[in-house]
């Protein structure tokens, strides 16, 4: 299970990444990432900078946090990957590929490397 920590949106004190003091963050939850990742349609991808954007606009804030979004990512396709090692059908899981380039620096910091993301995303033509 990926959580089930409530979102939030809180207002920046001071410039923070790329958004000037006084802005609304959202601060998703690994959930709300996942479902994001599950409505890529196949074929098609997205980058983890126009999920921030989407997920913003979704939940009337100005930004969402650059540093859970990257981490939210990283469990989703974590907890993906683990589920398909158990044997969960591929079309079951978070289709994380969809996202996660595997020259992103998301894709480095994956336990199981970038053969899984390369194999998916050509199977897809989305290298």
């Amino acid at each position: 299970m990926l959580g089930t920590k409530t979102w939030k949106v809180e207002k920046t004190d001071k410039d923070f990444a790329d958004m000037p003091a006084g802005s609304k963050m959202l601060v998703a939850t690994p959930l709300i990432v996942e479902d994001y990742i599950r409505n890529i349609p196949i074929g098609k991808s997205t980058t983890l900078q126009q999920m921030r954007k989407d997920l913003a606009a979704e939940y009337n804030a100005e930004y969402t946090c650059p540093i859970t979004s990257g981490i939210f990512l990283r469990i989703v396709a974590e907890a993906a990957y683990e589920e398909l090692q158990k044997g969960k059908a591929i079309k079951s899981i978070a289709p994380f590929w969809r996202m996660i380039d595997e020259k992103s620096p998301t894709a480095k910091k994956l336990s199981f490397g970038t053969e899984f993301l390369k194999k998916e995303r050509k199977k897809e033509g989305l290298l």
